[in-house]
């Protein structure tokens, strides 16, 4: 049975979109893996020549067939302002993700987003992953103890705010050392939490 990766957040601009793809480039270099694009934009379905052994399913794509769907893993990116589906989609999903920049409006859109998955998923389901963030700033820090209130885990791994880590897309993964890096240890942490 697939592993559902679920990407979300109830705030836009906190890099689902790069963060799923890089997760779903990494675990293709050794399983099946399907990317299930439910932003309308379909900003994941139109760069599909950029995912090769990666098959990208549309928005138009219901839920409940998303668990007939047969690959090693399955990552669900998710549009902003999911609320009407965000429940039956954290009901299917193994593992939820839930990428943050460091700024007090992206805390405040995570506990929007918990109230709407803690009904139907564990806490031990849930992920907050620090993405794109300046290293070693006090903001990080100050947005990390706030995170920390939440009683949720947070990922060791934080990504960093690096340019080749926003051009991964358009590169077919990260091309540099340290985005790489940062990926790979995301991508672990994330197989360890599933396991």
């Amino acid at each position: 049975m697939s592993k559902i990766i679920t990407i979300t957040h109830q705030k836009g601009g906190v890099g689902k979109s790069t963060l799923a793809a890089n997760i779903a480039l990494n675990l293709a270099k050794s399983a099946t893996i399907a990317i299930v694009d439910l932003d309308h934009q379909g900003s994941l379905v139109s760069l599909q020549s950029q995912f090769e052994n990666i098959d990208i399913y549309p928005a138009s794509t219901p839920v409940v067939e998303i668990r007939q769907l047969s690959y090693d893993f399955i990552i669900i990116d998710t549009p902003p302002y999911l609320s009407n589906n965000l429940e039956n989609i954290a009901q299917i999903s193994d593992l939820i993700i839930i990428p943050t920049k460091a700024s007090l409006l992206d805390v405040i859109a995570i506990n929007k987003t918990l109230d709407l998955v803690l009904g139907v998923i564990d806490k031990d389901k849930l992920l907050i992953v620090m993405n794109m963030i300046k290293a070693n700033t006090t903001l990080t820090n100050d947005v990390y103890r706030e995170i920390k209130k939440y009683r949720v885990e947070i990922a060791k791994t934080r990504i960093s705010d690096l340019v080749d880590y926003t051009r991964s897309i358009m590169n077919k993964g990260c091309t540099t050392t340290k985005a790489q890096m940062q990926i790979n240890a995301l991508t672990k942490e994330t197989l360890i939490k599933l396991l």
